[in-house]
């Protein structure tokens, strides 16, 4: 029986992190579909361990993915409002491709959802944002019963073409009834 959880990112758990996000036998595929327009660069470990990495340590807005007890993955969220902190929006990375289609997606991604409406009691609503060159965060979008809520044609431009970007998203009535 395969067994999926979230857990705190420790410190000890950011080589790990690295390793599979970036690290030199990393699986690169995930940045294709990770908000590729952005070119975002490979950071090696001292960017990493000093940076983003740094800021997912003991974060509420950031969760490891488990999968049998290793770690594939990231939830994250992050406040679309700024400090008013009443739009959350959330986003899931599971680094190896061979891990994909397999359901980890939407099991971490229900879980993380279940507990942040948990943690912000007040919130009705959240969210994520992607694009339609990705089509497996749409499936888990589909899956966790969130509802496309927006489509914002052609606005992400990648390798000479026009994408568009698409927003989902779930009511706390929705998912806890």
């Amino acid at each position: 029986m395969t067994k999926i959880e979230l857990a705190v990112i420790n410190e000890e758990d950011l080589l790990d992190i690295w390793e599979i996000s970036y690290g030199p036998k990393a699986d690169l595929e995930w940045m294709k579909y990770n908000g590729p327009y952005f070119n975002d660069p490979i950071m090696n470990w001292e960017e990493f361990s000093s940076g983003f990495g740094k800021s997912l340590i003991n974060d509420p807005l950031s969760k490891a993915i488990l999968f049998n007890n290793k770690i594939v993955g990231l939830v994250t969220a992050y406040w679309e409002d700024g400090e008013l902190k009443q739009w959350l929006d959330i986003g899931i990375l599971i680094y190896d491709s061979s891990l994909w289609e397999k359901g980890i997606g939407s099991v971490a991604l229900y879980q993380w959802i279940v507990h942040l409406f948990n943690l912000f009691s007040y919130l009705p609503h959240i969210g994520f944002t992607t694009w339609s060159g990705n089509e497996g965060m749409q499936k888990i979008g589909e899956k966790c019963n969130m509802e496309k809520e927006a489509v914002i044609r052609k606005v992400r431009y990648l390798n000479g073409v026009y994408y568009d970007s698409i927003k989902y998203g779930i009511l706390r009535e929705e998912l806890l009834g």
